[in-house]
């Protein structure tokens, strides 16, 4: 659910698509002990390790890129290139890959990576995966080992967006020998090991010795997670942490305005902020009542209410690294007196609706603005907290039992997630589905007309309302160097941060 977010991702989720859960640590920090060694302060805390059990964009977040790797990645452009995978070829008619694979590859378990590791990772999202998420390795007919070192994947139909969905957590590759607990001891490829994990505070991650690839500069990472953007941020002024990971309050940025200490980093993220509606059930069940939210929403005033400007608004579930995206936000611009029309017209004028939202710091000042938006056209909306990621994930993602709610959905490309009518958004259109179906199908150069196409439906429909894209923000110390600009995965990268000075 709820891309890479962030958690996320953003906080983000958002899962699969989710955004990860509000952490309850932070009454202590712990800076770097050498000037090797980096503190990152976070505010979603993954409940688990284990992203094939758990949603949340915390979980990718800590560990893909990190401790797991997979056969290709995303890089800053948005482009998919090899990882695991030496290099890989496509057959004419789309259907088969044959991925080559590097070879003196080993898990943190000591095992090598092999093509047995390979075909056991996608066969285990297929079999064993639990999450919604898993569904975009339906297309696969079969993985198989040609040899040691070489894999070959037969989709049962083309599919243009595969390849880059196996950049995404559901790509990750896991050892045969080492999935016996994985929501304590994750067992993967990449350039860090766990190291600890202290439940409410802190998890903390080696530089792995026999990594196959060129060495972090970092030997130890610390992800610190705070009970609240305040704690975070104190923590930052007094040198308990280096970077804080995932700016909260964009207002608070005026405290970090010494630039001899430190920097503010802006770069794009995949993270639409969605403001959801029950499709499934009234009042949102009527096109009218969910057009008159979307005009009832003054964006650009939230944006600057909430977030202090920072944002981009999208008018659609696409970020702007998506080669599908244009802005839409042209469609419903802010008009209440039009939603009150719809309201009267819909017969929801003065109805009181369930509004249930993560207790996270974004959602929760975005909720806020729009209950006061939607009260001024009459419609009153009921906010009611949930606790992340338990709550939430059980009441709203799971049981569909909510009215509106918000959350950051970090995934990469997720338009998928609206052609799911079990999703919780509970959107269904056939149409809606057909034209992902043809993009996704069709020939390479049709893709990205057919999922233009629907992102347009998605937004002239009002399946959804999409307050603002969240940007990729953070403050860090002055001295640290190669952070990511641009959220363009699922996991936090680490792998070119460094230290130009140390503290």
């Amino acid at each position: 659910m709820l891309r890479r977010s962030a958690r996320a991702a953003g906080c983000a989720l958002l899962a699969g698509t989710l955004a990860a859960a509000c952490g309850s640590g932070g009454g202590s920090s712990s800076g770097p002990a050498s000037a090797d060694s980096l503190s990152v302060g976070l505010i979603a805390e993954p409940a688990s390790l284990d992203f094939t059990t758990t949603d949340g964009a915390a979980v990718p977040q800590a560990t893909l890129g990190s401790i797991y790797e997979g056969l290709v990645r995303v890089d800053q452009q948005g482009k998919v290139q090899p990882l695991l995978a030496e290099r890989y070829e496509r057959s004419d008619d789309g259907r088969t890959y044959t991925f080559h694979l590097r070879k003196g590859v080993k898990f943190t378990n000591g095992a090598e990576f092999t093509a047995d590791d390979a075909v056991f990772s996608i066969d285990r999202v297929k079999k064993d995966w639990k999450l919604k998420t898993a569904r975009q390795m339906d297309v696969v007919d079969k993985a198989e080992k040609t040899d040691d070192h070489t894999v070959r994947v037969t989709l049962n139909r083309p599919s243009n967006g595969w390849l880059y969905a196996m950049t995404t957590r559901i790509g990750a590759m896991f050892s045969r020998t080492g999935v016996s607990d994985l929501a304590a001891h994750p067992v993967g490829t990449g350039p860090f090991k766990l190291a600890e994990r202290r439940r409410g505070d802190r998890i903390v991650l080696d530089r792995y010795a026999s990594y196959w690839g060129t060495a972090p500069a970092l030997s130890k990472v610390t992800l610190k997670y705070f009970k609240d953007a305040g704690a975070m941020n104190n923590a930052m002024l007094t040198g308990g942490i280096d970077v804080v990971g995932t700016v909260q309050a964009p207002e608070s940025l005026s405290r970090f305005s010494d630039t001899n200490r430190f920097q503010v980093i802006e770069g794009s993220s995949t993270g639409e902020v969605v403001l959801s509606m029950n499709n499934s059930r009234e009042p949102f069940k009527d096109k009218r009542v969910r057009q008159a939210v979307r005009y009832a929403i003054d964006h650009k005033a939230l944006v600057e209410t909430s977030r202090a400007g920072h944002g981009k608004l999208i008018g659609t579930m696409a970020s702007p690294t998506d080669p599908w995206y244009e802005d839409l936000t042209g469609r419903y611009p802010y008009d209440p007196d039009k939603a009150r029309q719809l309201l009267k017209d819909a017969g929801a004028e003065g109805r009181t609706v369930k509004f249930r939202v993560p207790n996270m710091p974004y959602a929760m000042s975005a909720a806020q603005v729009v209950a006061s938006q939607l009260g001024q056209v009459g419609l009153k909306a009921e906010i009611e907290p949930l606790e992340f990621p338990a709550r939430w994930l059980s009441e709203v993602y799971n049981k569909a039992d909510y009215d509106l709610s918000v959350i950051a959905h970090t995934e990469p490309r997720d338009l998928w997630t609206f052609a799911d009518p079990g999703y919780y958004f509970r959107y269904d259109n056939p149409e809606y589905a057909k034209l992902l179906k043809e993009g996704d199908s069709g020939k390479p150069e049709d893709e990205i007309a057919r999922y233009r196409d629907a992102a347009r439906l998605l937004s002239d429909d009002a399946a959804a309302d999409w307050l603002y894209l969240m940007p990729n923000l953070m403050v860090a110390d002055k001295g640290v160097a190669g952070l990511p600009v641009n959220q363009v995965g699922e996991g936090f990268d680490l792998t070119g941060v460094h230290w130009t000075k140390k503290k």
